[in-house]
């Protein structure tokens, strides 16, 4: 085998490997606490919402679950698609870069779900338990990890 074969092997293998402790981090490595969740236990636990408050916010939730699991879904098929161009591919090559894109999408598509599902959360508070709410929110977005 060339130097220059061997050095392209390298590589690839190198590539890949990458790209499975990419997948295996995120599988079994716990992530941080989601800014939701966090949000959640203020709202639930120490803002004191009245009855009303409480009926919207669950309606907002439910609302939410649905739509969250149906992108956490689209997540899970991209991440599928993702590894059959790369068993494909054993390369970035159109079909990996396809996927990625894809898979982008759908996360980006998450998160802004996510904004607009805490921002009508927030429209149901009152102003004083908005600014407790707000200031979670910064606290969350600026907490550095572990």
């Amino acid at each position: 085998m060339t130097d220059r074969r061997r050095l392209l092997l390298i590589a690839v293998i190198a590539f890949l490997a990458a790209i499975v402790g990419a997948f295996l981090g995120r599988a079994f490595i716990v992530p941080p606490t989601p800014v939701e969740t966090e949000l959640h236990a203020l709202l639930h636990h120490e803002l004191d919402l009245d009855s009303a408050q409480q009926a919207r916010m669950d309606e907002i939730e439910r609302r939410f679950a649905v739509r969250k699991q149906a992108l956490e879904l689209e997540l899970r098929a991209d991440n599928a698609r993702l590894a059959d161009a790369i068993q494909a591919e054993h390369g970035y090559g159109p079909a990996v870069g396809a996927a990625v894109d894809r898979s982008h999408q759908a996360m980006g598509q998450l998160q802004k779900e996510t904004l607009e599902h805490i921002f009508a959360m927030r429209a149901v508070l009152k102003p004083d338990q908005a600014a407790k709410f707000d200031a979670a929110v910064v606290k969350a977005l600026t907490a550095k990890e572990p």
